[in-house]
């Protein structure tokens, strides 16, 4: 299936498919299966330089924009795959890239980019705030050259396999600040020297094979040059993290939706019911084409939102709205491929089932729809604030 934008960026995609194809169905499958971690796809994928796409090439990386990135993410689930292994790692890297001083860049972007590091894991959502990331708990306090950690936090992903983390904390407490986005201030941790020593890791077993944690910290130590910027802007730096995960979990999701519609398509031109393919039903032909109208309207989106990532725009506005669109287009597609598979759609070795669960987190996370409506809601059209 040739789409609007695909003779964009031609020489990526091809040498990203190429490299999946290393890597089939039955791979992934296996994976899934044993709830493991893709640790020979993700290094291939680093052994070929594409989790270094973002690093400047001053410190071994391509030197490649969101845009870029956002084409190597949607190939990977394009070609059947699950970027949720490794995404961390391209929208956590420019917060270090753009808010980390000359000497953090150079202490961590050259090993990150030979693949000797691995930065795939960051830490800001907890049980009681939720998506309300002012009202954090975890606390970070000063004691001479020393940051101590203290408080908790949920759904971290990738923690067991991943060597550092960003780290959100409240370095001044929320009574005491002007407005509740000041006080908080991001980290590098060391997760191996963090583990077992004021950090501790609980995985939580989910309905997707996506590697997540529950993290507990009690009186970790950090070093102070582990700051990332100054103390008490992290709430603003972190933005250009998580702007930068919403138009990648787009293309995610644009990916997502084109394997769902190049599956069911292929298979409702060869499934023969009443003696005629089911692919010749309205009924059928109808969700898939509206289905591939969403994904192409949805992947518009993500270019403007990385477009203007990538300049240096405001680009919240647009992320939000990529990634909405894009989660629920993916998620259409999702359904009317597992409806028109019939009972194949359910059976494992057709991988519908697999990238069905996968492409169903994406309503949820990295941030709800809802909050999604909300925030065009406000800052868009105006409207009350609604809490």
């Amino acid at each position: 299936m040739l789409t609007t934008r695909d003779h964009e960026y031609q020489d990526i995609r091809d040498a990203v498919r190429d490299l999946c194809a290393s890597f089939p169905p039955d791979y992934h499958r296996r994976i899934d299966e044993k709830l493991a971690y893709p640790e020979e796809f993700v290094d291939a994928l680093t052994k070929a330089g594409w989790l270094a796409a973002l690093i400047p090439e001053a410190y071994g990386g391509s030197g490649l924009g969101l845009t870029e990135a956002s084409v190597i993410m949607e190939e990977i689930n394009r070609s059947g795959g699950n970027s949720g292994a490794c995404h961390g790692q391209m929208y956590n890297m420019n917060t270090l890239i753009r808010h980390g001083s000359e000497g953090q860049r150079q202490r961590y972007l050259p090993k990150i980019a030979t693949g000797e590091l691995r930065l795939q894991s960051m830490a800001v959502t907890e049980p009681t705030a939720g998506t309300d990331t002012t009202k954090i708990k975890t606390t970070a306090v000063r004691k001479g050259d020393r940051y101590v950690i203290n408080g908790q936090k949920v759904w971290i992903s990738r923690v067991q396999h991943s060597d550092l983390m960003i780290l959100l904390a409240r370095t001044t407490p929320l009574d005491q600040v002007k407005k509740k986005s000041e006080g908080m201030s991001i980290f590098i941790v060391d997760i191996r020297e963090a583990t077992g020593k004021g950090m501790t890791v609980q995985p939580i077993s989910n309905m997707v094979n996506h590697e997540t944690n529950e993290l507990f910290f009690d009186d970790l130590e950090i070093p102070v040059e582990n700051l990332i910027g100054e103390e008490g802007q992290g709430f603003k730096y972190i933005l250009t993290g998580l702007n930068a995960e919403r138009a990648l979990i787009a293309a995610e999701c644009i990916g997502d939706g084109y394997w769902f519609i190049d599956k069911v398509s292929a298979y409702a031109k060869e499934r023969t019911v009443f003696g005629r393919p089911i692919g010749q039903n309205q009924g059928v032909q109808f969700p898939i084409a509206e289905s591939f109208i969403e994904v192409e309207a949805a992947n518009l989106m993500r270019f403007e939102a990385c477009r203007l990532y990538d300049v240096g725009q405001p680009c919240g506005t647009q992320a939000n709205m990529a990634k909405l669109l894009a989660a629920k287009a993916s998620w259409e597609a999702a359904n009317a491929c597992i409806q028109f598979h019939g009972g194949f759609g359910f059976a494992a070795e057709y991988d519908v089932e697999r990238k069905f669960r996968e492409t169903r987190l994406y309503q949820v996370a990295p941030i709800s729809t809802n909050l999604i409506l909300s925030y065009v809601a406000e800052h868009v059209l105006g409207l009350p604030r609604s809490f």
